[in-house]
């Protein structure tokens, strides 16, 4: 036997892997793609040693080498890659498993005849309307600062299950008001949007588009979060669909294709800005050129109203804020944030972003006019102040960079001066006025927050729901169980004391204990 090359491959890989995980430059999904690489190429190094170079008995190292091919062929027979974790590690699956049947439609309701609701879905939860009208909750921030009281120990009052059952594949979360949540899901070739009964799961409604978005990366079905305005729920589908419909009843009140009326280009990963409503119009990033980068549409009939910017759209929602005491429209677009008049569609300042790497995170809206951004891969975070000149324009001054909080999917939340967010999926504090990093700990993957009162719940990536005391001295995590199973990127909704949770295979309702 010729030993020496093959120790010379091993030696080799395991430097250019200790290599590839020492480059600081280089974010932890990048640190993981190099690893798997490395393994790749070791493999088939060591492969054509021996074949070539091991002085085996020829008849052995075709053995080998057709043992190891053959292996290869009967893993890609039996399994396929479903999708990545968020650090882009592969997730396999058998090939003939296949999605359990999604739950049946109820009889479809009329306009004056509305399917009938479980009474206690339309009551309060000891005084908190059940109510969750849009992404990230009423303020679009992922903060209630009026919700319920929450109970701290989960041991001894744990949440209850109201219903768990399968659900279409998406990235989608639930909006909830009059006892109805909404969501949205693939079904093969068609994308849903689904009117579930709060209290017990049941499909009220459901109307089917024909589109389909779907890469190995990526995953399957819609991105974007429905949003319910008064009697009306606006949805934003994977390939641009934007619809509106009645939320009682399902009945469509128009459509339009966003991508091609505004001339824009179709994400690489789909489209996932989830409609903004306000002021009776309805806002969506379409990332046109010639002013149609951010558009406005009527909530009543679909008609166009405004547009503006040129900037190529990436993943982040329209988010409405006050800057300067002047309401604006925020949007993180690909390479600039831009403040856009909410009256007009014009645009008030931008900010450029020196990154082109997705960016998923709504800007973090803090006192004193500030604004904080933050991105995946290595980028970090910045924090911005925009004040308005005596002239009625707009200075943008950077306060500071950091990349002690690199925010893929997770959107950040603040309390008491410090934010809170998980930097490449471990849970960190920073002080919001110079960017120090106070902790990190915990790793939750690449899940979401929901900052109840004086409390963190956290959704992590593995189907997990966590509650911790947010507090700038460490990590104070109180209580956990298992909601779901499998990647769990979608936030979660609080409707009063209920929360839902949901991935791209399943979805439930729990009762959250409140405290006395």
């Amino acid at each position: 036997m010729r030993w020496w090359p093959a120790v010379l491959v091993l030696a080799l890989a395991g430097l250019a892997v200790a290599y590839f995980r020492s480059v600081p430059e280089y974010s932890h999904q990048q640190h993981n793609l190099h690893t798997m690489l490395v393994g790749l190429a070791a493999a088939v190094a060591l492969l054509l040693w021996i074949l070539l170079f091991s002085r085996l008995r020829w008849t052995v190292r075709w053995s080998i080498v057709g043992g190891a091919l053959g292996a290869t062929a009967v893993a890609a027979v039996l399994f396929e890659i479903r999708g990545v974790t968020g650090d882009l590690l592969p997730i396999l699956r058998f090939r003939w498993q296949r999605p359990a049947p999604l739950p049946a439609q109820a009889p479809p309701p009329n306009a004056s005849s509305p399917a009938p609701l479980a009474a206690a879905s339309l009551s309060a939860a000891s005084g908190w309307p059940r109510s969750f009208p849009q992404f990230l909750g009423p303020d679009r921030n992922a903060m209630l600062p009026s919700g319920p009281s929450l109970e701290r120990d989960w041991t001894t009052h744990p949440p209850t299950r109201l219903w768990r059952q399968p659900i279409g594949a998406a990235w989608s979360a639930f909006a909830v008001a009059d006892g109805r949540a909404v969501t949205q899901e693939q079904d093969g070739d068609a994308e849903r949007v689904v009117c579930y009964e709060l209290l017990t799961g049941r499909v009220l409604w459901a109307h089917s588009d024909e589109a389909r978005y779907d890469t190995t990366l990526g995953g399957v079905g819609p991105r974007a979060t429905p949003t319910i305005a008064g009697d009306r729920v606006v949805t934003l589908g994977a390939t641009g669909i934007l619809n509106c419909f009645a939320l009682a009843t399902g009945r469509r009140h128009w459509t339009k294709d966003i991508v091609a009326d505004n001339e824009a280009r179709l994400n690489e990963w789909g489209m996932a800005g989830s409609p903004l409503v306000l002021n009776e119009l309805v806002m969506v990033n379409p990332g046109g050129d010639n002013g149609r980068s951010l558009v406005a549409y009527r909530l009543d009939d679909g008609g166009f109203v405004w547009g503006d910017g040129d900037g190529r759209a990436s993943y982040s929602s329209p988010f409405a804020t006050d800057l300067g005491g002047v309401p604006q429209v925020l949007i993180f677009n690909q390479r600039a944030i831009l403040g856009h008049d909410p009256a007009t569609g014009r645009v008030l300042w931008q900010h450029p972003w020196p990154s082109s790497h997705p960016h998923a995170a709504l800007p973090l809206a803090l006192d004193g006019d500030r604004v904080l951004l933050s991105a995946g891969y290595g980028v970090g975070s910045q924090l911005l102040q925009v004040r308005q000149e005596n002239g009625g324009g707009f200075l943008v001054n950077l306060l500071f960079k950091t990349i002690r909080l690199k925010s893929k999917f997770n959107n950040l939340v603040t309390r008491n001066g410090f934010v809170y967010g998980l930097d490449d999926g471990i849970l960190a504090c920073l002080d919001a006025a110079t960017g120090e990093l106070m902790w990190k700990e915990g790793r939750y993957g690449h899940g979401q927050f929901l900052l109840v009162r004086d409390l963190l719940l956290i959704t992590a990536e593995n189907g997990e729901v966590i509650l911790l005391d947010p507090v700038p001295i460490g990590r104070r995590e109180l209580s956990r169980f298992a909601a779901l199973t499998g990647k769990t990127w979608n936030p979660p909704a609080l409707a009063g004391d209920l929360l839902l949770v949901r991935n791209d295979r399943e979805a439930a309702c729990y009762r959250l204990p409140l405290a006395p």
